[in-house]
């Protein structure tokens, strides 16, 4: 919920920015930025010997998995400050990104964790058919016990 409220307070300092020749760039909140810099420093630790292209299978409720989670929630957050961020900081932020190489870690880790068949486990067809329900046909419940 507090996601979508932090850019305002940018936009207000977004006037002081105009005034450099070098290209600008404004960083997301930087107590997310270095929760994401620690989670992609050990998720490259963990998936370094995984090319892309191949996927990596991690087991539910492992530190791995807790790992990864963490890693992709941590992006659904960052993901909920752009939305609700205006063009023109989105344009900044997106600058800190391009240059912390972070949207292209993203993409690299997702590519290894993507699993090769994304059919759930408890689908009885080995065949797809129409009938056949994948991660991505089917929504999921994160409910914590």
């Amino acid at each position: 919920r507090l996601m979508p409220e932090l850019p305002k307070f940018d936009d207000e300092d977004l006037k002081s920015y105009g005034d450099e020749e070098e290209e600008l760039a404004l960083s997301p909140p930087a107590a997310l930025m270095s929760v994401l810099a620690t989670q992609e420093l050990l998720l490259e630790n963990t998936l370094e010997c995984i090319p892309v292209g191949e996927f990596a299978v991690i087991q539910p409720l492992s530190d791995e998995f807790c790992l990864v989670l963490g890693y992709l929630l941590t992006w659904k957050l960052t993901l909920a400050f752009f939305k609700a961020a205006s063009s023109q900081l989105r344009v900044l932020y997106s600058q800190y990104l391009r240059r912390t190489k972070s949207l292209n870690k993203l993409l690299y880790h997702l590519f290894r964790l993507m699993p090769e068949n994304p059919v759930f486990s408890g689908s009885t067809s080995e065949v797809p058919n129409k009938d056949t329900k994948t991660f991505f046909t089917e929504e999921l419940h994160l409910d914590v016990k």
